[in-house]
């Protein structure tokens, strides 16, 4: 795998644990799982992507991280806003959104 495709993954890895963040209070025990969790599969994908730990790879990797936090984010507001169904699960709102449909 290339760095473009571990960014990628990065990303989307990122985008529940973001929403996950947007719903619970700052600095509280949740939100700091809903940042760290992500990070032992980011460092996974990193050594099996064979892409390592350059000091070149550090900037995209954690400019995808932050972004997908920041969608994420960004995505609960909106569905927020909205008026849908909003728990801390962006899977689970997505499955209830779908079924009552």
């Amino acid at each position: 795998m290339n760095l473009i495709i571990v960014s990628v993954i990065t990303f989307l890895i990122n985008i529940p644990f973001g929403y996950w963040r947007a719903n619970v209070r700052k600095k509280s025990f949740q939100w700091i799982l809903a940042i760290h969790i992500p990070v032992p599969f980011v460092i996974l994908l990193r050594i099996y992507s064979d892409i390592g730990f350059e000091l070149y790879t550090y900037p995209i990797v954690i400019a995808s991280y932050f972004l997908g936090q920041f969608t994420g984010v960004k995505f609960f507001n909106y569905r927020k806003t909205m008026q849908m169904l909003t728990s801390s699960c962006l899977v689970m709102d997505l499955y209830r959104n779908n079924k009552i449909r």
